[in-house]
């Protein structure tokens, strides 16, 4: 795959096999019907397949906004040749709830998710007789650097036992309400009383943290990102600390997964060029998500980026399987679900033959690119990249005024994070980035005259 601009040498993305191999011609005609109860009436020959996407949720790109943008779907369709007019029904959602509420319904076929919002699309599917599958991956971090705790940036709060009695927002049931609920755990604070918890929407959460009736928001991607790109909010607490992975994917109906085999398979096919088209072409895949959610390309590629916080892999990895496994006692804590089954929810024949047997093999075996620096030139099409972070300020310190963005990964937990927003630490003439500040003092009590320096500082220091 294409590579960004190197300035040092720095460790290239591992490289896969193709994912996007064309479909056999010679499918199984299939009874006649409509999908997620949208066919067209007395048509007999059109079928419409609806997807449940959450174009604003962009870790799930390759199976929404950009999939949808990049027209992949209509096209493997398109290729099925089997006297059938399908046509794909768009649905974007805030989140994941109403997708599953949509999928237990039978008006959703095939939906894309969350962690946690996956466990309760489990429960429910089973729950109604609507039972669900997990059939592929979109983007994950093994470390659980998806999920962030802001605050307000003047605010006095700089760590999770700061928020002890306070308000904070979340979305119940989301993975960062997840992550929020282990992280009071860790520092000994009753995520159930210990805190005034907020149930909201991300853009409702991310309001009440603007105008001051929040005190903290904990929320996925791309929200933290957002607000403190905008300037709104200031990390205190990286997920990633948490070091138990985090992901999105996707799920289907079983029944329309049995009907139509290879519709899935369609999609699943699909998913892996937008996957090849993002990895290939970062840059691009950013401005194009930017261009249909209307968020800044800068706040996407943070992210989705050649070395952003996400990894973009349609394989079902076993360490996902098992993290999913341990998510289950922290939803039935909330009284949210019972007992998952999740070897029963994960399926992963559509996604393997989709790819084809030997390339899924691959496809578990490989891991994350490691994180480095990156600097994003005004009317670039590529980044330029650097093998630390005293290097990268260096290069911002010379060109401010042609600099679209800069990022720099935490020192302790390899999460990207836009320089400018960072908390910096001199240790010696050594420059270190952190996402957040009980990072940045975790780092500060383990090494004697390390401390904490402002950003201009550190472009001086660099320079």
């Amino acid at each position: 795959m294409s590579r960004t601009t190197t300035s040092r040498s720095v460790p290239p993305r591992p490289t896969l096999k193709r994912t996007a191999v064309a479909i056999s011609a010679g499918v199984l005609l299939l009874p006649l019907g409509a999908c997620g109860g949208d066919a067209d009436a007395g048509s007999g020959s059109t079928v419409t397949v609806t997807v449940g996407y959450q174009s604003r949720t962009i870790n799930t790109v390759t199976a929404g906004t950009l999939l949808r943008s990049l027209g992949a779907f209509e096209k493997q369709l398109n290729s099925l040749h089997d006297g059938v007019h399908y046509k794909v029904n768009w649905q974007d959602y805030a989140t994941g709830a109403p997708i599953t509420a949509q999928m237990t319904a039978g008006k959703i076929d095939i939906g894309s998710m969350g962690d946690f919002p996956l466990l309760i699309n489990a429960a429910r599917g089973k729950q109604l007789n609507s039972p669900t599958r997990l059939v592929s991956v979109t983007g994950y971090n093994l470390r659980g650097g998806l999920n962030t705790i802001v605050t307000a940036p003047g605010s006095e709060l700089t760590s999770l036992k700061d928020l002890k009695g306070k308000k904070v927002s979340t979305s119940v049931g989301s993975a960062a309400d997840g992550t929020l609920v282990r992280a009071l755990q860790r520092a000994g604070i009753d995520p159930n009383g210990g805190i005034e918890k907020l149930n909201q929407q991300p853009s409702v959460g991310a309001s009440a943290l603007t105008a001051g009736s929040t005190d903290a928001l904990s929320q996925f991607v791309a929200w933290p990102g957002l607000l403190a790109f905008q300037g709104k909010a200031k990390a205190i607490y990286d997920g990633a600390r948490l070091n138990l992975p985090t992901f999105h994917g996707v799920t289907a109906r079983e029944d329309f997964a049995k009907q139509r085999p290879a519709v899935l398979e369609a999609f699943l096919k699909a998913q892996a060029e937008a996957t090849d088209y993002l990895n290939d072409h970062p840059v691009d895949a950013a401005e194009k998500v930017a261009k249909a959610t209307g968020l800044p390309a800068e706040v996407v590629y943070l992210y989705n980026g050649d070395h952003g916080i996400a990894t973009f892999d349609p394989a079902i990895k076993p360490q996902l399987v098992s993290a999913l496994k341990q998510d289950v006692s922290i939803l039935k804590s909330a009284k949210l679900t019972g007992d998952v089954d999740v070897d029963s929810f994960v399926d992963d024949q559509y996604v393997k033959k989709a790819l084809g047997p030997a390339a899924y093999s691959e496809h578990l075996a490989t891991k994350p690119a490691p994180a480095v620096s990156e600097a994003w030139p005004k009317g670039a099409s590529k980044t330029v990249t650097f093998d630390s972070p005293s290097k990268l300020l260096r290069y911002v310190a010379g060109h401010r005024d042609t600099l679209r963005a800069a990022y720099v990964p935490d020192t302790t937990t390899g999460t990207l994070w836009f320089s400018d927003k960072a908390v910096w630490v001199a240790d010696g003439d050594t420059l270190l980035p952190f996402v957040a500040p009980d990072t940045a003092q975790a780092y500060i009590a383990g090494h004697g005259g390390a401390r904490v320096v402002p950003y201009a500082d550190a472009l001086e220091r660099a320079s």
